[in-house]
């Protein structure tokens, strides 16, 4: 089960353009929480705590609680408006969960053990296609990660879906076996050399051949 991170906020009174450009001249980020079949719930966040949560790995899928009034709401981002220059967030979208729920989350990849690997030790390269893996899961039971070993692998390996560890209580979006990563071999570039390229040209004035000498004139 995924670590739950409590995130304090602030309620807003109003929504729309103008509140929310009142609560970004305030030093605070507009937020909403959605869902469970209940009004949104207007908050306010502190702009540091946004930004180190989207520092740390793994954000689309960690389950947050998030107090803001009288009883914590559990909830995940869904995402993430930025200001166009500065890049500073400008508003965060929240699902409200409710127990039993049924949703769909992005969890993160983890790869392990590629010091080991016998692949890339001989000079591979990890292709990753899947950073992160969509899967359907219960809002109780949704993993921090997936992890993946690299241990065994050697050239043109591939980790798949049934290779992944902490997928108990999941299901994946993608309905087959799909690959997550592969063990690409070195690319080796062969120099041609052109025939008789190798021997060196005699250099100018350089010694004869010995041979017999000229008959001297009388």
């Amino acid at each position: 089960m995924a670590n739950v991170v409590t995130i304090e906020a602030e309620v807003r009174a109003r929504s729309g353009k103008g509140a929310a450009r009142a609560t970004r001249r305030a030093g605070k980020v507009p937020a909403v929480i959605y869902g469970g079949k209940q009004e949104p719930d207007l908050i306010q966040l502190d702009p540091r705590v946004v930004i180190r949560e989207l520092h740390r790995a793994g954000w689309q899928s960690r389950l947050y609680e998030i107090s803001a009034g009288a009883t914590p709401i559990r909830a995940l981002i869904r995402g993430v408006q930025f200001h166009p220059v500065s890049d500073a967030p400008e508003h965060v979208d929240f699902q409200r969960l409710v127990a039993g729920q049924r949703i769909k989350v992005a969890v993160p990849v983890h790869f392990e053990n590629d010091g080991i690997s016998p692949g890339i030790k001989r000079g591979a390269v990890l292709n990753v296609v899947r950073h992160a893996v969509e899967v359907y899961c219960d809002a109780d039971h949704i993993p921090d990660q997936f992890t993946a070993d690299l241990g065994p692998l050697d050239f043109n390996d591939n980790v798949r879906w049934h290779d992944l560890k902490g997928t108990e209580n999941v299901k994946p979006v993608i309905d087959r076996d799909f690959v997550v990563a592969t063990v690409v071999p070195p690319t080796k570039i062969e120099v041609a050399v052109e025939a008789g390229g190798a021997a060196a040209a005699p250099a100018k004035g350089g010694t004869k051949a010995p041979g017999k000498a000229a008959p001297k004139k009388g």
